[in-house]
């Protein structure tokens, strides 16, 4: 089986598919301005149903996983079962960066240099030079 397709949970593809549709504002902006049309110089995808979780972006080349945390990752027992999911997708080797909604939200400039900088300390080389678009 394709790496890309491993993990992959068909169970939960129309959940993710309504995700997809649904987005929250901090998702659609991280996907306009920072992840989409591979202005990273990778292809990323949204809500892919990946083990027993919808995650919220995944780029398969870098096995890099982006979560948006909105005001409910705050609480105690999200929390706990944010660290859980985590812990299962980096065991089977993800890497995993989470990003508050608020800090997408108000600071996508930083957000894209962080991306950036991540990926040129922790990735293959892309294999289209990171834009803005």
């Amino acid at each position: 089986m394709e790496k890309r397709n491993l993990y992959y949970n068909k169970n939960l593809k129309n959940f993710a598919s309504n995700n997809r549709s649904n987005m929250t504002k901090a998702e659609a902006c991280l996907w306009k301005y920072v992840l989409g049309g591979r202005k990273l110089g990778y292809q990323f995808r949204r809500q892919r149903p990946i083990l027993n979780f919808i995650v919220d972006f995944i780029c398969m080349e870098l096995m890099l996983i982006i979560e948006v945390d909105g005001l409910t990752h705050q609480w105690e027992e999200v929390y706990v079962d944010d660290l859980e999911r985590q812990q299962q997708l980096e065991e089977i080797g993800f890497k995993v960066i989470r990003f508050d909604d608020e800090i997408i939200l108000n600071q996508i400039d930083q957000v894209y240099d962080y991306l950036v900088d991540f990926i040129n300390n922790n990735g293959p080389p892309p294999l289209i030079p990171p834009s803005r678009q």
